[in-house]
C-alpha cells in the first residue's frame, strides 16, 4: 500500500494560524483536523479563540466542539479521534489538514508515539493524589525533580495531572517516561508530510497577544467564564485550567481583581508562546514560515506552501 500523506500547520497562539488554516483548505479542497487542546470543547469559545463558523467558510473541521467541559480528552484521545479523522479524508482523496499549537499531539499523531505502557495504575494514582492535597504542587513536583529531573524541567509543577503521570510511571516500570518519550521521538513517521511552523517577529507576536486578549474580553469572556461556573465547572476539570479560564475563574472567586487577572492572562499567554516555539525547535523536518520574509503577505505564504506540497510530491 502506497504511503498516507498529511499537512501540518502550526506555530504560537495569536500567529494567524486560522486565516491561513482556511485559505490553504480551499486550495487543496480539503478539510481541518483541530490540534488545539481547548477548541476541543464546547461552550468554551471566547477564551480558547475557537474558529466561529462563518470563519470556517464551508471547510469541515473536525475536533471542535466534540467534549463536554468535564470530559477527558488528552494526548491519547487526541491522536486516536485525529486518526479516524484522517481515515474519512483519505477515504475521500483529501489531503488531511492538522492545524494547531498544540506541539505534543502534533509530534504524536505525526510520529505514530505509542502511549499503550504508559497505561496507569489507579492505587498508585491515588497515593499521589492524596499527596497532592496534602502536601501540595510543589512537594509532588520535587518528587518528580528527584527520579526523572528531565521531566521536571519539561513538565511545569501547576500541571499536576502530567506530574503524577510521570511519577506513576515511574513507579510501576522502573524507569523515566522521559527517557521512554525520547526514544518514542526516534520514530520515523509512517507518512509523507509537510510540517509548516508559521512564526512572527516576537515583538509582533506579543502585540498581537494583548491585543487578542482585549478582545476577548470584549466578546464577554468573563460572562462565559460565569456560565461555564453556574454549568457547575470548576478549577477541578482539565479544561477550567486552561489560560484565560482559570485566571477570569479566580477573579470571580475574588481572588485578584479584573485588572491583575487580565495583566496575568497577557503575561502567561506570552511566556506559553514563548514555549511552544522553543517546542518547534526541537521538532525535527519543520518548515518555518516567518511572516516577515513574506512582507505578511498570505498570497505570497500560500504560494510558498504549494509548491513545497507539490515538491514533495504529497498531493
Amino acid at each position: 500500500m502506497s504511503q498516507k500523506h498529511v499537512i501540518i500547520l502550526t506555530g504560537p497562539t495569536a500567529v494567524g494560524k486560522t486565516a491561513l488554516s482556511i485559505a490553504l483548505a480551499k486550495k487543496l479542497n480539503t478539510g481541518i483536523i483541530s490540534a488545539d487542546s481547548m477548541q476541543v470543547y464546547r461552550h468554551m469559545d471566547i477564551g480558547s479563540a475557537k474558529i466561529t463558523p462563518e470563519e470556517m467558510q464551508g471547510v469541515k473541521h473536525y475536533l471542535v466542539d466534540v467534549y463536554e467541559p468535564d470530559e477527558e480528552f488528552n494526548v491519547t484521545r487526541f491522536q486516536s479521534d485525529a486518526k479516524l479523522a484522517m481515515e474519512e479524508l483519505w477515504s475521500k482523496n483529501q489531503l488531511p489538514l492538522v492545524v494547531g499549537g498544540t506541539g505534543f499531539y502534533i509530534q504524536a499523531l505525526l510520529y505514530d508515539i505509542n502511549f499503550a505502557s504508559e497505561d496507569g495504575d489507579d492505587s498508585i494514582r491515588r497515593t499521589y493524589e492524596k499527596m497532592l492535597a496534602d502536601k501540595g504542587a510543589a512537594y509532588l513536583h520535587g518528587l518528580l525533580r528527584a527520579v526523572d529531573p528531565k521531566s521536571a524541567d519539561t513538565i511545569h509543577e501547576n500541571n499536576t495531572k502530567r506530574v503524577i503521570r510521570a511519577l506513576e510511571y515511574f513507579q510501576k516500570n522502573g524507569t523515566q517516561i522521559s527517557r521512554h518519550n525520547e526514544t518514542e521521538r526516534e520514530k520515523e513517521s509512517p507518512y509523507g508530510f509537510a510540517y509548516f511552523v508559521l512564526t512572527d517577529d516576537r515583538a509582533h507576536l506579543y502585540e498581537k497577544i494583548d491585543k487578542r486578549v482585549d478582545l476577548m474580553m470584549e466578546q464577554g469572556l468573563v460572562d462565559e467564564v460565569k456560565r461555564l461556573k453556574d454549568m457547575g465547572y470548576t478549577r477541578e476539570n482539565v479544561s477550567m485550567q486552561g489560560l484565560g479560564y482559570k485566571e477570569i475563574l479566580a477573579y470571580l472567586d475574588g481572588a485578584c481583581t479584573l485588572e491583575e487577572a487580565i495583566y496575568i492572562i497577557k503575561r502567561d499567554t506570552r511566556h506559553f508562546a514563548k514555549r511552544q516555539l522553543t517546542w518547534f525547535r526541537r521538532e525535527r523536518d519543520v518548515i518555518w514560515i516567518d511572516k516577515s520574509e513574506f512582507d505578511y503577505d498570505e498570497d505570497k505564504i500560500l504560494t510558498y506552501m504549494l509548491q513545497i506540497i507539490e515538491e514533495k510530491k504529497l498531493l
